[in-house]
């Protein structure tokens, strides 16, 4: 599964871009198991978010789904920080 978390805003507005592919990784399926849930709680369009905040595109497997800062489920706050920390 190749998961892509793309973020933008924030307050130097600058973009970051980062994927994960859980082929062949022992943790695989927590990981899948995590994004199909981000996926289920996110937005089919950009949502306004505040000022400064971050705004997120979710990819998996070409489904995409949209959230923003402050109102990210769990799911979708540690799916972020995950892909971010680890992802190229």
């Amino acid at each position: 599964m190749l998961i892509q978390v793309s973020r933008t805003g924030g307050f130097a507005g600058i973009p970051r871009d980062c994927e994960v592919n859980t082929s062949g990784r022992p943790d695989a399926a927590e990981w899948e198991d995590l994004a199909e849930t981000a996926l289920a709680d996110g937005a089919a369009a950009p949502p306004t978010g505040v000022p400064d905040g971050f705004r997120y595109r979710i990819t998996v497997d070409g489904r995409t789904t949209h959230c923003a800062d402050p109102q990210l489920t769990d799911a979708q706050r540690a799916l972020i920080t995950r892909v971010l920390k680890e992802g190229a």
